[in-house]
């Protein structure tokens, strides 16, 4: 009887030691790699004159409410201040409102004409802010009809699981359900065709999944000279007029 009774009792154990390890077992992982630059004559860029996103999209793809872990605990802005976009680059997922506050006393307009979202947020003075809503993937290219030497992007991802980068190197992204993801990069001065090449899909498993590095060659500068609004060269405007300065 008290052999019965032990063989009862480890057959239990056994049992919620299983229950023990299945609960153990990680259901997300810490997906890490790193990204390299190569500039024209072939030096590796270090520096932080770029701006660089990298996101994995699950294969196959999931909605929105089903894939979405995280969002932003304050609305992202991309601040008007000096006469220049303050952010130079941000990344937001498919839906995201982001802010465009004016800090300088004047006059802004700012508008985008790219396939991320095309928008024209028209005149307004300082003290205000419009919000936009990026609702559909692209890189968003953003000016203002003003201020010529006025730009931004904004890159926007149909996946939660994104990092944006300022300098070439690692990245992280915690998190992330396991299962097969398409890896993503977008780089500003890389052609479409080279961010093609570096897509590819890659399976995360285990508490930690390490992609390798993702190396890019530069193929273009940065958008430095660009139409206004209407499709036309600027025509600085004199800030005396009544039209540009804050009431």
């Amino acid at each position: 009887m008290n052999a019965m009774k032990w063989i009862a009792a480890s057959s239990a154990c056994a049992v919620l030691l299983g229950w023990a390890a299945l609960a153990a077992v990680p259901d997300t992982s810490l997906v890490s790699g790193r990204v390299s630059m190569i500039r024209a004559n072939g030096s590796t860029r270090t520096d932080s004159d770029t701006g660089i996103v990298v996101w994995l999209t699950p294969v196959p793809a999931r909605s929105a409410a089903a894939s979405s872990t995280r969002s932003a605990a304050v609305r992202p802005q991309i601040v008007q201040k000096d006469k220049r976009f303050l952010t130079r680059l941000l990344a937001v997922e498919v839906g995201t409102t982001v802010d465009f506050p004016n800090k300088d006393p004047f006059f802004h307009n700012v508008f985008s004409r790219f396939d991320g979202k095309e928008f024209d947020l028209g005149l307004y003075e300082a003290g205000r802010t419009k919000p936009v809503v990026f609702n559909k993937p692209g890189v968003c290219y953003i000016f203002c009809n003003i201020h010529s030497r006025m730009s931004t992007v904004v890159v926007v991802v149909e996946s939660p699981y994104f990092v944006q980068l300022t300098t070439p190197g690692e990245f992280r992204i915690p998190e992330l359900p396991l299962g097969r993801y398409q890896l993503n990069v977008w780089a500003e001065r890389c052609s479409p065709e080279t961010l093609k090449a570096a897509s590819r899909q890659v399976v995360v498993e285990g508490p930690q999944t390490a992609i390798g590095n993702i190396t890019l060659r530069e193929t273009r500068d940065l958008i430095t000279v660009h139409l206004n609004k209407h499709g036309k060269d600027y025509e600085e405007p004199m800030f005396s007029s009544p039209v540009y300065t804050q009431p």
